[in-house]
């Protein structure tokens, strides 16, 4: 059965340690497809919320539904190859940058790789690298700039194909100019995904379908970017107040 990726938190409390909640009575949908975003301040729960949804913790209270599926009920590892996270730091290993990228998904042809790596925007600077795609990395991909390797990573991801993106913007500390094209990936990374994006930029949050802000393990408000900055609430007051977020 083809899986949608539609994502379902249903009044969801969890806390790492006994009287210490970290999310109190989380509602959220993801229909297939869309993109969510999470913002708010360090330790508001945005990174928790994601950990539930690939079961490296599970709820205290409530439901996840994948699917209709309560993700209890669906095997570890057969819920995490349905799901792609693109974390802030990037591991690459000694190896070809095709064996890299195929990391995603190993069964992926030569043609496959290449595809993903153009859907990541990395096809450019890897052809310029002097074996191109048999390019040897080594000491983590040492030999490239922090963009690249983030480009790689999305590849990566691009390559797996999954129904369910996770990303945890990784923009921060590279250039203007990398970032866009870094963004470039991320965004033809998405289409067609259900995709859940913890932000750190705010301005990089603008398109998603529904911004969740997050406040001591609670959502405060939700709803596009237009509808929040008109309600001059909680996320306008982030948005005109800082540039980034923990």
């Amino acid at each position: 059965m083809p899986l949608h990726g539609d994502i379902v938190l249903d009044h969801v409390d969890f806390s790492y340690e006994e009287g210490h909640g970290v999310l109190n009575d989380v509602s959220v949908h993801a229909s297939a497809g869309e993109k969510l975003a999470f913002v708010g301040a360090t330790g508001a729960g945005k990174t928790t919320i994601t950990n539930l949804i690939n079961r490296f913790y599970d709820v205290r209270d409530g439901k996840i539904r994948y699917d209709g599926i309560n993700i209890n009920k669906i095997e570890k590892r057969s819920l995490r190859r349905s799901l792609t996270v693109v974390l802030q730091d990037t591991n690459l290993f000694t190896g070809t940058v095709k064996e890299n990228i195929r990391y995603g998904r190993q069964s992926a042809t030569d043609e496959e790789v290449v595809a993903a790596a153009k859907t990541a925007n990395a096809y450019d600077f890897i052809v310029k690298l002097p074996q191109g795609f048999d390019t040897v990395l080594t000491g983590d991909g040492a030999n490239l700039s922090q963009g690249q390797r983030q480009l790689l990573s999305i590849a990566r991801a691009a390559v797996a194909d999954t129904p369910v993106l996770i990303l945890d913007e990784a923009t921060s500390s590279i250039d203007t100019r990398t970032e866009k094209i870094v963004q470039a990936g991320t965004d033809r990374l998405m289409e067609g995904r259900t995709t859940f994006v913890i932000a750190h930029r705010l301005s990089t949050v603008r398109s998603s379908d529904c911004i969740l802000v997050l406040d001591h393990g609670r959502v405060v408000e939700q709803g596009s970017h237009e509808e929040l900055i008109a309600r001059r609430g909680a996320y306008y007051r982030l948005y005109t107040g800082a540039a980034e977020l923990g």
